[in-house]
């Protein structure tokens, strides 16, 4: 069992591990909070789907609990605010919150920096941008190389049940914002051709927006989810651990003597009494009558 010192944190009664096999929360707030802070415009339709678009709306958010298929989540940013997208990043309506939010996050920061830190193409054998840095976390967690079929690069857990595709060669732009076929591709299931849940990435994703990503996928912490909720985990294959407040601990001697002191009564003062001495001097005499 696993026990947290501040339970008004967390949100679930379970947690899951490892956390590529959690799910949903069904909660867009927290991914939303980021660019909501920065004072990006935020309205809904009358279906309750929400959407954000930065101020100078180069970058457009939409969270989609009734949108037509699967994509809760689509991210995309644009060079002119009508032009085509540069590049777009998609999560279906399972992927873990959390995950959302690290790249929401990371978005964020890159916005408040400019164009150059959102628009950020990835460049080969670069220091900052190569593609293979958002690959890295994974590979220190024990992720391991696979080769699934030729022209792909892909890592996936020691199970088998997660994994991460990079696609080489040249791809369709418009199939990469509205097809799983994507340059880069997320996933956890039992394949990936049956997944949970995935995320996609179009070719021109700046690279420490994916990072993020990875880094919190490969974060070893399990994520906290609710028992009954059958979304929350992927049944059957993540291991649930019950959430215990912390126990007390046992009283010292000096706590148990420090508590006997502060339930005794306080004493009394001493009465005051007038004593005589051989040096007192005798009443004076009343005036006479």
């Amino acid at each position: 069992m696993i026990t947290h010192d501040d339970l008004h944190t967390i949100d679930g009664d379970v947690f899951v591990s490892p956390r590529h096999l959690a799910s949903t929360t069904g909660i867009g707030d927290p991914a939303l909070a980021p660019l909501i802070d920065l004072g990006w415009n935020l309205h809904h339709d009358d279906l309750g789907n929400a959407y954000a678009s930065s101020p100078d709306r180069k970058v457009r958010l939409g969270y989609l609990p009734e949108g037509e298929d699967d994509g809760l989540w689509r991210i995309n940013a644009y060079r002119e605010p009508f032009g085509p997208p540069v590049w777009g990043v998609y999560f279906n309506d399972r992927t873990p919150t959390e995950f959302v939010t690290a790249f929401t996050t990371a978005l964020a920061t890159a916005y408040q920096q400019g164009p150059d830190a959102y628009l950020a193409r990835p460049a080969s054998g670069s220091d900052e941008h190569d593609p293979f840095l958002a690959v890295v976390p994974l590979l220190k967690q024990g992720w391991e190389i696979d080769r699934p079929r030729w022209g792909v690069f892909a890592v996936q857990t020691p199970d088998g049940l997660a994994g991460l595709e990079f696609t080489t060669g040249d791809l369709d732009p418009k199939a990469e914002l509205t097809t799983r076929d994507a340059r880069w591709q997320l996933w956890a299931g039992k394949s990936i051709d049956r997944p949970v849940w995935y995320a996609t990435a179009s070719t021109d994703t700046p690279v420490a927006l994916l990072t993020a990503v990875t880094q919190c996928v490969a974060d070893p912490a399990p994520l906290p989810r609710w028992r009954q909720d059958t979304l929350s985990y992927i049944e059957g294959m993540a291991q649930l651990t019950p959430i215990i407040p912390p126990q007390p601990q046992a009283p010292t001697p000096l706590d148990v003597q420090r508590a006997a002191a502060s339930r005794r009564p306080a004493a009394l003062p001493a009465a005051s009494v007038t004593r005589w001495t051989t040096t007192s001097r005798p009443a004076l005499p009343g005036p006479r009558r």
